[in-house]
């Protein structure tokens, strides 16, 4: 089997870590996790996303380029937790469209993210973890992480709009090829047969 790069994408507490570890573990592939609990600027955002919503962005896009630079040279297909595509196309732009970040920054922003993405290859399939904002703010209760407890419903909403206009996007002008999981009412560590299911379904898309 050819070596692939897949990326998980999907809103806060949709479930990307657990999935990404449970389709590693049943194909042996390599999983390259999202940096969360050692990001020093998250806990601050989240009470004041003006004042840092431009070093916590920079700080993800330099995070995702180091991943995605080992990442060109696979010697085994990769699964990254979340993609450096979100970063720009998801938070970076609702937050500025929020006025949570000024335009001299965005504009900044924006002409890094250019840059750095340039050097890189784009995934071979995008695996988009879809779910309802009510779902969203279930599992993030659930999980019980402290700086993520007082995260607005609005701004989950508002998230997942984007999601869906940007991977609608990729879908109409062919981007990077997709592939849509519902997971609203689904759980992958107790439900087996569903998980096995979209296993196959990203399998057969890698290869077809």
């Amino acid at each position: 089997m050819k070596h692939h790069f897949i990326g998980i994408a999907g809103n806060i507490g949709v479930g990307k870590t657990t999935f990404t570890d449970l389709l590693c573990k049943r194909f042996g592939w390599d999983p390259h996790y999202e940096i969360v609990v050692d990001n020093p600027y998250l806990k601050d955002f989240y009470h004041d996303m003006l004042r840092w919503s431009f070093n916590l962005q920079i700080y993800f896009l330099s995070k995702r380029f180091q991943v995605q630079k080992q990442i060109q040279q696979l010697t085994n297909t990769i699964v990254q937790d979340r993609t450096i595509y979100e970063d720009a196309r998801i938070f970076a732009r609702s937050i500025h469209d929020m006025k949570k970040m000024d335009d001299r920054d965005w504009e900044n922003y924006q002409e890094l993210f250019k840059e750095m993405t340039s050097y890189l290859r784009p995934p071979d399939l995008i695996v988009y973890l879809k779910a309802s904002t009510d779902s969203l703010i279930s599992r993030i209760k659930k999980r019980g992480r402290d700086y993520e407890q007082n995260i607005d419903p609005e701004y989950l909403h508002r998230l997942n709009i984007y999601y869906d206009r940007w991977i609608n996007e990729l879908l109409e002008t062919g981007g990077m090829p997709v592939l849509i999981v519902d997971t609203d009412g689904k759980d992958f560590l107790s439900d087996k047969g569903y998980c096995e299911k979209v296993f196959q379904e990203i399998y057969q898309k890698l290869n077809h």
